[in-house]
């Protein structure tokens, strides 16, 4: 079963911020582009439900 998340991803002056919503912990990722922002967060996800569980 896969699990969806809404991921939230916001430009700043300096590069892109992302994270999901309603997964607990911090999870964040970062790019100097949207889709390298998302490509990190997703990868951040990945990690965190591989280490924490769901």
């Amino acid at each position: 079963m896969t699990k969806q998340f809404k991921i939230v991803v916001e430009k700043h002056e300096d590069g892109y911020v992302a994270y999901p919503l309603g997964l607990k912990g911090v999870v964040v990722g970062e790019g100097d582009t949207y889709e390298a922002a998302l490509a990190d967060v997703k990868s951040a996800i990945a990690f965190h439900i591989e280490t924490f569980g769901d």
